[in-house]
């Protein structure tokens, strides 16, 4: 439970507390929904959320009245991951999981309208995508991305799909929306994200989610390879594998690993 605005005098728990309620309601809320817990005085809580704004921590939505999680908090949160103490476990569980399938294995967020690469392992073949930490891909044609895509509220993914320019950089990309919607439908019922040739010719990939302590999706972990060494087949019969490994992770992030 949110602690009370009695309970949070210091000013700066103040904007942290504001900050933690934004990232926890994973959609664009108006500063009245973030106070909803705190109980701050209206003044006080437009005013703090209006400096975040400023300070690109918040950014305001199209409609001017929501707000949404600003470039400098999304670029600090990836800065804490990239900092953690974790790192060793994360890289470690990575690691291991590269050596089980022999394959190139990634992490990702979501980062807008692309996903964004925090953490990788390459294959040990001569023959691999290159693709460094940092690097963005876009939605509708990478293993992530539909899985990104699949987790989110229908309404709120049909609106982003609408906005999407959904274009064409392999045989088998998909570039008609309701197609899109579609295959949305069968990855949130599989929660396995694929990409057979979709965003690179000749390249497979699959991705399943990590979740945070609600059970909200906060990145896909991805395994992929060109389709000579691995066809869609092959690379679905990791996900068990995969999954184990993402449920690691999920414990790292959160804070739930054993002591």
């Amino acid at each position: 439970m949110v602690q009370r605005a009695e309970e949070i005098k210091s000013p700066i728990l103040r904007i942290l507390t504001i900050l933690e309620e934004m990232v926890a309601a994973g959609r664009p809320v108006t500063a009245t929904e973030i106070n909803r817990e705190l109980g701050l005085p209206k003044a006080t809580i437009h005013r703090l959320c209006g400096t975040l704004a400023e300070e690109g921590f918040l950014k305001h939505g199209l409609d001017g009245k929501r707000f949404l999680i600003g470039p400098r908090l999304r670029n600090l949160a990836v800065d804490v991951f990239s900092a953690g103490g974790e790192d060793a476990h994360i890289h470690t569980v990575l690691r291991n999981l590269s050596q089980a399938v022999d394959e190139t294995v990634n992490i990702a967020i979501a980062d807008g309208d692309r996903m964004l690469y925090l953490d990788r392992i390459e294959s040990q073949w001569p023959l691999r995508m290159q693709l460094p930490v940092g690097s963005r891909v876009p939605l509708h044609n990478t293993a992530s991305g539909k899985l990104f895509l699949a987790c989110l509220p229908a309404a709120r993914r049909r609106r982003l799909i609408g906005k999407l320019a959904l274009e064409r950089t392999a045989p088998n990309t998909i570039t008609d929306r309701a197609a899109l919607e579609a295959a949305m439908e069968r990855i949130a019922a599989t929660k396995v994200g694929t990409d057979d040739q979709e965003f690179v010719e000749g390249m497979v990939c699959v991705a399943v989610p990590i979740r945070n302590k609600r059970g909200r999706f906060v990145g896909a972990m991805a395994v992929h390879a060109p389709m000579n060494r691995m066809d869609m087949t092959r690379a679905l019969s990791h996900v068990p594998r995969m999954r184990a490994a993402a449920s690691e992770l999920s414990a790292v992030w959160t804070g739930d690993m054993d002591s």
